[in-house]
C-alpha cells in the first residue's frame, strides 16, 4: 500500500508484456492424446516409423440429392465445378473426388503418390470422426498397387498403367453410396490442422455453403472444417463479467468498490490467458486450456476479491482507517484466500500422478491462473482500496458513519433467521440436503467414457450435416474407421496377413475392411470400418473383439504382430488408462486436501466432513452432466448438440477443480467458526455466528461463479459446456446446498467433537493458521483451565 502506483504498474506492465509476448510468438497447442504403452500408441509409433513423412490435414465435402443420382449430369457439372473452386483455395494441396483420379493442385503428383498414401494412413490416426475411410482408403489402395507391381519382375508399364486405372475407377465408386444418392471428396491441406490459418478454414466452408440449394446439399467435414468455428466473440466472459458487476453493486451499493474485484480478476486472468499461449511452446497444452483457465480464473478471481473487500467494508465500518483496514482484510480473509487458492493449486497439480502429457499441461496452465488471481488478490487488491479510499462505501454508509460514528455489526435479516433456523431443525434439515445430493448423484452410476465428435455438434452446423449425410449414405462406422497395423518378418506374415482381411470381413460388426497398404520396411496398414458409430459401445466392444480373439488367432504359429489403432481406439486405450488411475488420482487429492484442513483448524472432524461434502458435490455435478451431455436431457434446446459419452479426461480435471472449488468455500466458512470458537469455546454460537455473518457473501460469490460458468455455456465449444454446467452445478449445491445447510447441520449435532485434535498429534502438526491474530490469546487464557481440568481434548 505504500508502493501503490508501482504496485499498479508493475501487474500492467505484466499483462502487456505477457501478451504481446504471447502475440509474437504465437500459440502452439496439442491435441496429443496418446498414451504411451498402449496398444494403439505402439500402432502409432510403427505406424509413422513405416511412413515417415506427415501429409497435411484434411476437410471432407459431402454432397446429397433428394431426387436423381449424383452421377447425373447436372450433379456432377455443378459439383466438379465446385471442386474446382475449392482446389484453387490457398492452402489445399489435393482434392479426391468420384468423378476422376486425385487432382493435384499444385504439383502433378500421380494418383498413386505415397505422400498422399501417407496423408491418408496418419488422418486415419489423427482425424476426429472426419474423411471417412474410403476417401482415405483409395490411396493406401493406391500404394498397395504401386507396391505391388513395382515388385513384380519385368512387370510392363502398360500393366501398372491398367493397374493404376482400375485402382481410380474402384475408388471412385467407393465415394458413391449404393443408392447414388450421396457422395463426397476428400481435400487434403498442405499443412496441420494448428498450423492452417482461420482464414483458409473459412474460404473452404463459404465455398462450400454457396454451392447449396436448387435439390442438391452440400456440406463440409472434417479437421479442417471445425477451424472455421474460430475462437468465439468472447460473448461468454462479456456475459459473466456483466452478471458478476451487477451482483457486485446490488452486494455493496458503491460503484467503486464493485469495480475492483473484477479489475484485479481481468488483469490477472489476462496475464494467466497470454502465458498459457506461450507455456504450449515448451510443454504440451490442449488447446482448450485457455479457455478453460479463463473460466476458473474469473470465478475464483472476482470471488477471492469479493471476500477480501467485504471485510475491508467492515473495517472501515468499524471505524478503522483505510490502511489499517485492508491491512486487517489481507491479514485475515487474505489467509484464506492463500489457503484456499493453495487447494485448488494441489488439486490441479494431483493430476501430475497420473503421467499423462495431455494432462499435465492442464495441469500447470489451470494452475498458472489461480496462482496469479491468488497473487493478485493479496498485492493488486490492496494498493486499489488505498487509492479509492472511502469511496468503498457507498454514499449512504459513508454519511451514516459521519453522522452516528463505527457501529457493532450484528448479523441480521435472512442470514441471521436461516442460522437460527439450522440450528433449531439440524436433523430434519440435514436428512433434506443428503436426500437431495444423492438423488442428483444417482445418473453418475451410468457414466461412460467416450469421445465426442463432429456427430454431437449442434444440428445446424455445416460438420454436423456433413456428419449425418455420410452415416447415412455410407453407414455410421464411416465416421470412424479402426486403423489396423501391421509388422512382418516373412512371405508366411504376408500371407497371413491377406488371410487375416478375409477373417475380418466375417467378424461380427465389420461393415468393410480395405486393401492392405505396404510401407516402409516390413510394416503393412489395413483399415476397418465398423458397422456402428464411432462413439457407441458396439464399436468399442468390437475394438476389444480384435484384440482378444481375432488378431491373436491370426497370428498364431506366424511371428506376423498387428496393432489395433486409429483415433477411436486410441480414445478407447485413453478412458481406460484414465479409469484404471482415477481412484489413485482422487484418493491423492482427498488425502492432501485433508492434511492442509487438518493443519489449519487443527481438528480431525472438519477434513473429514470436508472430504465427504467435496465428494457429494462432484458426485452430484457429475450426474447433472451426464443427465444434459450423456443422457441428452435439454442439450439440443441448449445448443450443445446431441447426446454423446463423456469425454475421458474430464473425470480428471472436473475432480481437480471441483474438489478446489468446494474448498474454497469450507475455508471461508469454517475459518469464520473457527475464530468465534477460539473466542468463546460454545460450539452452537461459533456455528450460528460463523454462518450467519458469511452465508450472504458465499451466496454472492456462489451467484457470480455460476454465472461466469453458465456464460461459457455460450462458447460453442461442447467440452467447454461440459466444464460450465458441471462446475455451475457444483458450486450451486455447495454453496445453496451444503455449506448454508448440510455443513452446519451436521457440525451443531457433532457438537464439540468438530474441534476435536489428539494431543499427540497436536504436539507434532506444525502451527499454521487462517484465523485472527487477535483471537488466539483469549482462547488459550479460556481454553488452558479446561484443559488441566482434564475437559476434553480441545485444541486450538
Amino acid at each position: 500500500m505504500r508502493h501503490r502506483i508501482v504496485t499498479v504498474l508493475l501487474w500492467l506492465a505484466a499483462l502487456v508484456g505477457v501478451t504481446v509476448a504471447s502475440a509474437v510468438a504465437g500459440s502452439a497447442y496439442s491435441n496429443d492424446y496418446e498414451v504411451p504403452g498402449t496398444e494403439s500408441g505402439r500402432a502409432t509409433a510403427v505406424l509413422q516409423e513405416a511412413f515417415p513423412g506427415r501429409g497435411g490435414d484434411s476437410a471432407t465435402v459431402v454432397w446429397h440429392t433428394e431426387s436423381g443420382d449424383v452421377r447425373g449430369g447436372d450433379v456432377e457439372r455443378r459439383v466438379t465445378a465446385l471442386l474446382d473452386d475449392v482446389r484453387s483455395l490457398p492452402g489445399v494441396a489435393a482434392v479426391t473426388g468420384p468423378y476422376g483420379p486425385a487432382q493435384p493442385a499444385a504439383a502433378d503428383a500421380p494418383a498413386g503418390d505415397p505422400a498422399q498414401a501417407r496423408t491418408g494412413a496418419e488422418g486415419t490416426a489423427r482425424a476426429q470422426g472426419t474423411a471417412p475411410q474410403e476417401a482415405q482408403g483409395q490411396n493406401t489402395q493406391a500404394q498397395s498397387e504401386q507396391s505391388q507391381n513395382a515388385q513384380a519382375p519385368g512387370g510392363a508399364q502398360s500393366a501398372r498403367d491398367q493397374a493404376a486405372a482400375g485402382t481410380a475407377a474402384e475408388a471412385a465408386s467407393n465415394q458413391i453410396s449404393a443408392d447414388g444418392r450421396t457422395a463426397y471428396a476428400t481435400v487434403t491441406f498442405d499443412g496441420l490442422a494448428e498450423d492452417i490459418p482461420e482464414t483458409q478454414a473459412r474460404a473452404l466452408v463459404d465455398t462450400v455453403g454457396a454451392a447449396s440449394g436448387d435439390g442438391l446439399d452440400v456440406e463440409v467435414g472434417g479437421t479442417v472444417a471445425t477451424l472455421a468455428k474460430g475462437g468465439g466473440s468472447h460473448t461468454a466472459e462479456m456475459v459473466g463479467v456483466a452478471v458478476a458487476a451487477v451482483v457486485l453493486f446490488l452486494a455493496f451499493g458503491s460503484l467503486a468498490a464493485s469495480v475492483l474485484p473484477i479489475a484485479t480478476a481481468l488483469v490477472s486472468v489476462g496475464t494467466a490467458y497470454a502465458g498459457i499461449s506461450l507455456l504450449g511452446h515448451v510443454m504440451t497444452v490442449a488447446d482448450f486450456a485457455p479457455m478453460l483457465g479463463l473460466l476458473i480464473g474469473l470465478g475464483v478471481g472476482i470471488d477471492y476479491a469479493l471476500f477480501i473487500v467485504t471485510r475491508h467494508r467492515k473495517g472501515l465500518k468499524r471505524g478503522l482507517g483505510v490502511a489499517e483496514a485492508a491491512r486487517n482484510a489481507v491479514a485475515t480473509t487474505g489467509r484464506a484466500v492463500v489457503f484456499a487458492g493453495a487447494t485448488v493449486c494441489i488439486a490441479l497439480l494431483g493430476m501430475l500422478i497420473l503421467r499423462l502429457n495431455f494432462l499435465n499441461g492442464v495441469a500447470v496452465a489451470a494452475s498458472l491462473t489461480v496462482v496469479l488471481t491468488v497473487a493478485a488478490s493479496v498485492t493488486l487488491l490492496p494498493a486499489l482500496l488505498s487509492l479509492i479510499g472511502m469511496r468503498a462505501l457507498s454514499r449512504r454508509e459513508r454519511r451514516r458513519l459521519a453522522e452516528h460514528g463505527p457501529e457493532p455489526e450484528v448479523p441480521t435479516g435472512f442470514a441471521a433467521r436461516w442460522s437460527a433456523f439450522v440450528e433449531r431443525h439440524p436433523k430434519k434439515l440435514g436428512a433434506v440436503a443428503a436426500v437431495v445430493m444423492l438423488v442428483l448423484a444417482l445418473p453418475t452410476l451410468s457414466l461412460r467414457l467416450g469421445t465426442s465428435d463432429q456427430g454431437n455438434d449442434p444440428a445446424s452446423t455445416t460438420t454436423r450435416q456433413a456428419y449425418d449425410m455420410l452415416a447415412d449414405g455410407f453407414g455410421p462406422g464411416v465416421n470412424g474407421p479402426l486403423t489396423l497395423v501391421a509388422e512382418m518378418e516373412g512371405a508366411n506374415d504376408r500371407l497371413a496377413l491377406n488371410q487375416l482381411s478375409d477373417q475380418l470381413r466375417a467378424t461380427p460388426g465389420v461393415e468393410s475392411v480395405g486393401p492392405v497398404a505396404y510401407g516402409g520396411g516390413d510394416t503393412a496398414v489395413l483399415t476397418v470400418v465398423p458397422d456402428s458409430a464411432p462413439q457407441s459401445q458396439q464399436t468399442s466392444d468390437l475394438v476389444d473383439r480384435l484384440r482378444s480373439d481375432v488378431l491373436p488367432a491370426a497370428e498364431s504359429g506366424t511371428s506376423l504382430d498387428v496393432h489395433v489403432g486409429g483415433i477411436t481406439a486410441a480414445y478407447d486405450d485413453f478412458a481406460q488408462v484414465i479409469i484404471g488411475k482415477l481412484p489413485l488420482f482422487v484418493g491423492v487429492v482427498i488425502a492432501l486436501g485433508c492434511v492442509l484442513l487438518l493443519l489449519a483448524f487443527r481438528s480431525v472432524g472438519i477434513p473429514l466432513k470436508a472430504a465427504a461434502m467435496n465428494v457429494a458435490a462432484v458426485a452430484s455435478a457429475f450426474g447433472v452432466v451426464v443427465a444434459i451431455f450423456q443422457w441428452g436431457w435439454g442439450s439440443e434446446l441448449l445448443g450443445l448438440g446431441r447426446a454423446g459419452p463423456i469425454e475421458p479426461f474430464l473425470p480428471v480435471i472436473a475432480v481437480s477443480v471441483l474438489f478446489g472449488l468446494s474448498m474454497d468455500y469450507q475455508v471461508f466458512l469454517v475459518s469464520r467458526m473457527y475464530e468465534e470458537w477460539l473466542e468463546t469455546g460454545d460450539n452452537r454460537r461459533a456455528v450460528r455466528v460463523g454462518l450467519a455473518e458469511t452465508s450472504r457473501v458465499i451466496n454472492s460469490a456462489a451467484v457470480i461463479m455460476i454465472a461466469v460458468f453458465l456464460a461459457f455455456v455460450l462458447s460453442g465449444d461442447r467440452v467447454i459446456a461440459m466444464f460450465g454446467i458441471g462446475l455451475a452445478a457444483a458450486v450451486a449445491l455447495d454453496a445453496f446446498v451444503l455449506r448454508t445447510l448440510l455443513v452446519p447441520a451436521l457440525m451443531h449435532m457433532l457438537g464439540g467433537a468438530n474441534w476435536w485434535l489428539p494431543r499427540s498429534l497436536d504436539r507434532w502438526l506444525p502451527r499454521i493458521s487462517i484465523e485472527a491474530p487477535e483471537s488466539r490469546e483469549p482462547a488459550r487464557a479460556r481454553i488452558a483451565p479446561q484443559r488441566a481440568s482434564g475437559e476434553g481434548e480441545l485444541v486450538p
